[in-house]
């Protein structure tokens, strides 16, 4: 990242910060108009062929793909624990709490996910799936790297930097996602290493891979919001998996309310560590 700096540190309000992001993004877009969808795609979050067996189809998926024996790294650590966890998990209809675009995992809503985000000895995982990235990114989409750069214009009118830029500093770890193993190892390496702190998180994805591994994140009892993509989704394993090797035209995007809602839950975080700094 060239400029460290965050936006919102610069300005004591938060509407303050929040304006001035959003009028950089006008005038960027004048001169450097992203590519975006012409309309969003009537699709289903997953196909009904797809959903049979769902939870299977994981554990399938992540044994075939774990390259790096995460799954072993996991189990090794705390295999009773953790396959009680695991278990408890997939013998309930659904891994997780529905509001909206907003999937809850160990937790039932919105109000008791912003009493944990507040809380002194808590670390908040801001993570997001590659798939959302600009075509223009200038970190390229499939990579675990984003520079958000706020005099870069590419940057300046994607949904990613602006959260980034918005999230405090201090005890928030901003993730760029290219797989789902990716995301399960720097998960376990955040917990393994914060063990006095409630790790949560706050992580997009499609409405298919949030129902296919919110299992595994109860397992490792976390607690934290999927937040489900709009747009070009993968919605069948074979699109889901052509998206894991980084094979991935389409755009998926964060609808403008639930940007809204993200964006609140990071004031709220915001507001909390200044309050304990």
């Amino acid at each position: 990242m060239k400029d460290k700096l965050k936006l919102w540190d610069a300005y004591p309000q938060w509407e303050d910060a929040e304006t001035a992001w959003d009028q950089q993004a006008s005038e960027a877009a004048k001169s450097h108009r992203l590519k975006s969808l012409p309309n969003l795609p009537h699709m289903p979050g997953i196909t009904p062929e797809t959903a049979k067996y769902l939870k299977w189809k994981s554990l399938f998926y992540l044994i075939r793909h774990d390259q790096n024996k995460t799954l072993n790294k996991i189990f090794f650590t705390h295999p009773i624990k953790y396959t009680l966890a695991l278990l408890r998990s997939s013998f309930r209809k659904k891994s997780y709490e529905r509001d909206d675009d907003f999937f809850f995992y160990g937790c039932r809503n919105l109000s008791e996910f912003e009493k944990l985000l507040t809380q002194p000895k808590s670390l908040l995982v801001l993570g997001f799936s590659y798939c959302h990235k600009p075509h223009e990114c200038p970190s390229k989409r499939f990579t675990a790297e984003c520079i958000h750069d706020k005099k870069n214009p590419v940057c300046q009118q994607c949904f990613i930097g602006k959260a980034v830029h918005a999230a405090p500093e201090q005890e928030v770890i901003p993730l760029f996602i290219p797989t789902i193993h990716y995301i399960g190892e720097k998960i376990f390496e955040i917990v393994q290493n914060n063990r006095k702190k409630r790790v949560l998180f706050i992580i997009t994805a499609c409405e298919m891979t949030l129902k296919m591994f919110g299992d595994w994140g109860n397992m490792l009892n976390i607690k934290g919001i999927g937040v489900r993509l709009d747009g070009r989704i993968c919605n069948t394993m074979k699109a889901f998996e052509l998206s894991e090797a980084g094979i991935k035209p389409g755009l998926t995007v964060v609808l403008p309310h639930t940007q809204k809602r993200i964006l609140h839950l990071l004031q709220k975080r915001r507001m909390g560590s200044t309050q304990t700094s």
